[in-house]
């Protein structure tokens, strides 16, 4: 009988072994085809978002078709190509130059009046909007090389007037510093200083340095973010209050791997395009006016991770030490704040643009 309850007990044990096994293997199939499925789902939305892509920017680009021409910059720069928008008739020449991360079309509202009185021409720096890719790295050295040269290529003619908001500051110094003869006023739009840097409180500092850490992952992932669609749905229709149309024309012209490519550069190389900028020298006697945003940013949009009092501080130092210094690169320089409009003076008020280049046109003729 002992035996027998053995074999029983035993035949018992192996029938739940082999019930636990039939389990094991039901549950593993099943997670599986679950898994399977997942991958399935992921690569359909993947593919979904590409094609998403595709036609948004299909269609963006029979919307908003190129404002201005290609010019061949020439043999000594490769196969560099930049969009050039001129119009109006007269002399001197305006030149505009925008921010970092702002195309060309960012000048439109004061051009169509700076027009009216004189010759005035946009462009889009390398990588930017309907220019292509440029020779690496993004300083103002090589940017202010640039623009001479498709200025020639293009039949543009000096004596010119340059403007240049933000990042464009430094530009149109260097550009000035390199070409002298060429250059016979200059206003600055909030435009960056050299030592901007420097005096920032080490908290801010410290951040923007953390986030330029960030950005380079962002540069690595640009391609996938944008050619899947995820980088336009994340960014919205929108930018920062524009009318819909105009913002979304920035946005289709933002959403570029050459885009991302030139301003993290432009970004990365800021340092030595201050560097740059010093070497350029004052601006004698040229008439200058520095237009400066009397507003700060709003708190609520900036990163979680900025120090608000530090950026208060910081504007502080901005409005009252470094905007006035710029106005004394010229033995005849102004400084003008705009106490309604924040950075961005050209999209705010434009009309203070307009103003500031037909004082200044007036003066150089």
């Amino acid at each position: 009988m002992t035996d027998i309850a053995q074999i029983s007990t035993s035949d018992e044990k192996a029938v739940e072994t082999r019930e636990a096994a039939r389990r094991g293997g039901r549950f593993w199939r099943y997670a599986r085809r679950v898994l399977l499925a997942l991958v399935i789902l992921a690569l359909a939305v993947v593919l979904c978002g590409f094609a998403y892509q595709a036609m948004e920017t299909a269609r963006d680009a029979r919307r908003f078709p190129q404002q201005g021409k290609s010019v061949a910059v020439g043999a000594a720069f490769g196969n560099l190509t930049l969009n050039l928008d001129c119009t109006g008739q007269g002399a001197p020449t305006v030149v505009l130059d925008s921010g970092l991360g702002v195309p060309a079309m960012g000048w439109n509202l004061s051009q169509r009046e700076i027009a009216k009185f004189t010759r005035v021409c946009s462009y889009d720096r390398a990588g930017y909007g309907w220019s292509s890719a440029g020779p690496m790295p993004r300083t103002s050295l090589q940017i202010a090389k640039e623009l001479h040269a498709m200025l020639g290529a293009a039949g543009e003619k000096p004596p010119y007037i340059l403007v240049g908001h933000s990042f464009g500051g430094y530009n149109i110094r260097v550009y000035t510093g390199q070409y002298p003869s060429e250059v016979v006023g200059m206003v600055l739009v909030d435009a960056s200083h050299e030592d901007q840097q420097e005096r920032m409180p080490p908290g801010l500092r410290a951040a923007f340095k953390k986030q330029m850490q960030q950005s380079e992952w962002q540069r690595r992932l640009a391609p996938l973010l944008i050619h899947s669609g995820f980088a336009r749905i994340a960014s919205g229709g929108d930018d920062d209050g524009l009318p819909k149309d105009f913002g979304r024309e920035v946005q289709y012209l933002q959403l570029q791997t050459k885009f991302v490519d030139a301003t993290m550069s432009e970004s990365a190389n800021f340092a030595e395009s201050a560097q740059q900028v010093r070497e350029a020298g004052n601006l004698g006697d040229r008439p200058l006016i520095v237009l400066s945003a009397g507003k700060n940013v709003d708190p609520k949009l900036l990163p979680k991770d900025l120090p608000v009092t530090e950026f208060a501080e910081f504007h502080r130092i901005w409005l009252d030490e470094l905007q006035p210094a710029q106005a004394r690169l010229s033995t005849r320089g102004k400084r003008i704040i705009v106490p309604d409009s924040d950075h961005m003076i050209p999209f705010r008020r434009p009309d203070a643009v307009v103003s500031a280049v037909r004082e200044v046109w007036g003066a150089a003729k």
